[in-house]
């Protein structure tokens, strides 16, 4: 065994992900990584349900990635994690979620439709993150293909730092694949040409700007080794073409990213710290945890401390997903990726060992809607909770919610596609057929000025918990702020702690019923008593106090708002600014693209649920809308959006109070 491990630590590895917008080609991409490298003898396909990477059923039946899959391949005894992540917004957590565990990427950008709304977003996700990067322009074979103006986009809307290092040989049905133009004799063409990456890379390079300046010719060899070295930090972005699905550009892609991304940090030697980026749950081995290490080592029957929930658990089994293929390990070390068995109380999210060595999560999936989710009968309500409780441990964002009372089960969701997938997964691998409602957008409030909130909550004894909040409206977009400005001997640190812990949860229902968001509460004043109080008193009684400050402050409704991007032909151009303005849409001038009419702008996400569908059939399908998340903004006056409360209303102190004793009571 210690020789194994020692072996499987020399090996070198990469951790790369594959994104783009949908439709761009990522799994054609994946499998023909996979088929090249030898992985595979025989390549499967997206259309006919076949691709190594699309293992649900409802992938191979629709054709689209739902989950982000991770397989491996080796190609010149370096061995490459690749994840091959959802294209649609709709999946959007998968790629938040892969991001994380990424030492590398590659970002596929079609060259027919160029640079789109998700790809924008992955890119400065990636950038944010600081992730060395791969651009590959696929689909050079298709009509309406143009590198020269992909690379434009690439050079317009995400960075100036895009250096091809390949140029295409033919277009549309003349491309026959890619000239290499970072060695001597190269010709290339402008813009694809030694020349074109001399010049970025002086930007960043002192002694190539000197020679750039001067005439003085400089080696294709130092120019890749430059460029090797920038973008493995990042500052400089290889791009390639190909056309994936008849494997032209596969090769120069896999030497790529042996050349440009960088491999893995992290010492087996040192203690374990490692995140879970996905759980899947298995027929034998139960709920699966994907984990990537950044430090440490695990091996099976290894006890591992969950840092996020503060428990220890064993490891049953460690195991190497490949597709739809897995075999047993037996041992991960740092810099690798694994699925983990054992672990039956982890989370997405969730830290194992020491957390210092854990990259931040990137945050992009923002659910915009709620819906109700109903089962076929009163008797398969226990069984459709089940069911939604394994969905929501593999998507935390769909955030179910159980009021089991009203006995009325509600999800959030990014879009209609993610409502047929869920529907679609309750059937098959649950065997349910459960309804959903219409459904509606999530609001959300904020103060309206700045207030306080005050609770004495003395009675009845024995209790003893008071408080005073002061709450002031914060920047958009800034989310909850808590601080406290009570002494320790006025108030002791477990109490404020608890306070800090309940404030989040009592912000859940606003006025309106809604989360309350861009504000910064305060803690100026807290009192406790030797005698009287219970540890739970300031559970109670934060509510109460944040409930009565937002009487003060008022509440204004925020609604969410989308980025949008519309084209269409020139000739529907006047009616889509006419649907823009019906829908309270902000908007810049409009411009024409050949014969395509191109608006950008903002859109209310109430005003514009079933926008895509009219816009297709006003066009007759030639209509096309990309959209991201925009933000919230506060709603007009007329708008009214109230949310039915769940649970008893902290305003109505006396009945809250018997509520909760109630409950801390049982």
């Amino acid at each position: 065994m210690t020789d194994e491990m020692g072996k499987d630590q020399a090996i070198p590895r990469r951790n790369v992900g594959i994104f783009a917008h949908v439709d761009a080609g990522k799994t054609t991409t994946t499998e023909h990584l996979l088929y090249h490298s030898g992985r595979i003898r025989a390549l499967g396909s997206v259309d006919s349900g076949t691709a190594q990477t699309d293992s649900m059923d409802v992938e191979r039946e629709r054709g689209i990635s739902v989950r982000s899959a991770t397989t491996t391949f080796t190609w010149k005894e370096t061995s490459i994690n690749l994840v091959d992540t959802p294209g649609h917004v709709d999946f959007l957590s998968e790629v938040e979620r892969s991001l994380r565990v990424m030492d590398g990427a590659i970002l596929i950008v079609s060259a027919v439709e160029g640079v789109q709304s998700q790809t924008e977003m992955i890119w400065h996700a990636l950038q944010s993150l600081k992730i060395p990067t791969l651009l590959y322009v696929n689909k050079m074979d298709r009509v309406g293909a143009d590198a020269d103006r992909v690379l434009r986009d690439i050079e317009k809307q995400l960075t100036g730092m895009a250096v091809p290092i390949y140029a295409p040989l033919g277009v549309e049905d003349t491309f026959r694949g890619a000239e290499n133009v970072l060695i001597e004799g190269a010709s290339g063409a402008p813009g694809f040409d030694l020349a074109a990456a001399v010049e970025k890379l002086s930007e960043l390079d002192e002694q190539l700007l000197t020679s750039y300046i001067e005439g003085v010719p400089i080696p294709a060899r130092e120019v890749k080794a430059a460029l090797k070295r920038y973008a493995r930090q990042g500052r400089a972005f290889p791009l390639l073409v190909g056309a994936s699905s008849k494997g032209l550009g596969i090769e120069e892609l896999m030497e790529a990213i042996l050349d440009y991304l960088p491999g893995p940090s992290g010492s087996a030697e040192q203690p374990l710290s490692a995140v879970v980026f996905k759980v899947e749950r298995d027929k034998t081995m139960g709920r699966m945890a994907y984990v990537r290490l950044y430090e440490g080592a695990i091996r099976n029957r290894d006890t591992v401390l969950n840092a996020t929930r503060g428990v220890e658990e064993k490891v049953t089994q460690i195991r190497k997903i490949d597709g739809r293929r897995a075999e047993d390990i037996g041992y991960v070390a740092a810099g690798d990726i694994a699925a983990v068995c054992g672990l039956t109380q982890v989370r997405i999210g969730d830290v194992l060992g020491r957390p210092d060595a854990v990259p931040p999560a990137p945050r992009l999936a923002v659910p915009l809607l709620t819906v109700q989710v109903h089962a076929e009968s009163d008797a398969q309500y226990p069984a459709l909770v089940a069911a939604l409780q394994e969905l929501t441990d593999e998507d935390p964002l769909l955030d179910l919610q159980w009021l089991q009372e009203e006995r009325e089960l509600h999800v959030k969701v990014m879009g209609a596609i993610q409502l047929e997938i869920l529907t679609s997964l309750l059937a098959s691998r649950f065997g349910l057929q459960a309804r959903f409602d219409q459904p509606s957008v999530i609001y959300k409030e904020t103060p309206s000025q700045a207030g306080e909130g005050f609770i004495a909550y003395t009675m009845p004894k024995p209790c003893w918990a008071i408080l005073r909040f002061r709450i002031e409206p914060g920047a958009p977009g800034s989310g909850l702020v808590y601080s406290s400005q009570v002494r320790a001997d006025q108030l002791l640190a477990q109490y404020q702690s608890e306070v800090e812990r309940r404030v989040p949860e009592a912000l859940q229902q606003g006025l309106f019923g809604w989360e309350v968001t861009d504000l910064k509460v305060t803690l100026v004043e807290g009192e406790h008593h030797v005698w009287h109080t219970h540890p739970l008193d300031f559970a109670v009684a934060t509510p109460m106090g944040l409930m009565q400050g937002l009487v003060q402050t008022g509440t204004t409704l925020l609604e969410p708002m989308l980025q949008v991007r519309i084209t269409v032909p020139e000739a529907y151009g006047g009616k889509v600014l006419s649907d823009l303005v019906q829908m309270r849409a902000s908007f810049d001038p409009p411009q024409l693209s050949g014969d395509r009419f191109v608006v950008e702008g903002r859109l209310p996400v109430a005003t514009s649920l079933d926008y895509p569908v009219k816009l297709s059939a006003m066009s007759g399908g030639r209509g096309v809308i990309t959209s991201s998340f925009g933000g919230y903004q506060p709603s007009p006056p007329d708008v009214h959006a109230e949310r039915k409360r769940r649970g008893v209303n902290p305003l109505d102190q006396s009945k809250y109070i018997l509520a909760v004793r109630k409950a801390l009571s049982t």
